[in-house]
């Protein structure tokens, strides 16, 4: 057994450990799901990512009847993934984490986004290649999310697409009924989606007109935002890689971070990555990240405050 799996094992968290021990093994899921049957137990590979990628946990009898057999299948020691299902996975993962949204409510907010697109009868990449995206977020002097406004510069994968879906995702105590979308360049508002729990808006632009396969289209629209407490990151969530991002979040002169640090993450469960401090600019009180070439998972900005 490698290093790096027997630190998974006894560390934790469930998922991380479940990850490592398939590469260790080098089975594709589907090879795994045919063990299982070979075992008596019934899991699909859906299933079988999303406990890797931590978005669910094994809970129900034949689930827990599926990881006991998964020790044996993958040659781990008896009861070394099971006993990490008895450790909360939220405490493992804010222990990884800077302070910011939690990782249960990124999860959730995940869920909830799906049952949103559903009812918008969008798919996930709405059918548009992302060539650019420029971000910019404004947060006020309360060190509130005042708003962000986003420039998109994208190619139409397939004829006839006539629209993007917007997602806004605020802060902890956002109110999403008072959230307001603008359509400020290219193209019109059309349904908009709210989930209060979890303060997640989306909201249909409509072109106006519909793109032929190869087409590309700019537009450019806004999120007004200011309703919830003190904001601590803005993260952007990436399905399929695209081109260049560029986020730049600009301070109130009278509430300015103590610092700011850029981070990724290859999906909400994972470990952020890629830490680099951010300087301030003392003119424009911003700081920016360029990603040339985003990758399927989240980029952000986090800050810190400092006393007062």
């Amino acid at each position: 057994m490698g290093a790096g799996l027997d630190t998974a094992l006894r560390g934790g968290p469930f998922h991380v450990a479940l990850r490592a021990a398939i590469a260790a093994r080098g089975l594709p899921l589907q090879r795994v799901q045919h063990h299982l049957t070979r075992h008596g137990v019934k899991v699909g590979v859906t299933s079988l990512s999303y406990w890797q990628q931590g978005a669910r946990r094994p809970q129900r009898p034949e689930s827990l009847r599926a990881v006991r057999a998964l020790e044996e299948i993958l040659r781990l020691p008896q009861e070394s993934l099971i006993r990490l299902l008895a450790e909360p996975a939220d405490d493992r993962a804010s222990a990884r984490r800077p302070q910011g949204r939690s990782y249960r409510s990124l999860v959730e907010a995940s869920g909830v986004l799906h049952r949103l697109l559903a009812e918008l009868d969008a798919p996930l990449d709405g059918g548009l290649h992302m060539l650019g995206h420029h971000e910019r977020v404004r947060i006020g002097a309360g060190r509130e999310l005042l708003a962000c406004e986003s420039h998109h510069i994208v190619r139409a994968r397939r004829d006839g697409v006539d629209r993007f879906v917007a997602v806004h995702h605020g802060d902890p105590g956002c109110a999403p009924d008072r959230v307001a979308v603008h359509a400020l360049e290219n193209c019109r508002t059309g349904r908009v989606r709210r989930h209060h729990e979890t303060g997640v808006l989306v909201a249909e632009l409509l072109f106006g007109t519909r793109l032929r396969a190869g087409d590309t289209f700019l537009f450019r629209y806004g999120v007004q935002d200011g309703t919830a407490g003190e904001s601590r990151e803005y993260v952007r969530g990436f399905g399929p890689a695209g081109g260049q991002y560029a986020l730049q979040v600009r301070f109130d002169e009278t509430a300015l971070p103590a610092r700011c640090h850029r981070f990724a993450q290859p999906s909400t469960a994972a470990p952020r990555t890629g830490h680099r401090d951010l300087p301030l600019t003392r003119t424009h009180h911003s700081v920016h990240v360029v990603e040339p070439r985003v990758r399927t998972g989240i980029v952000g900005i986090g800050w810190e405050w400092g006393g007062g």
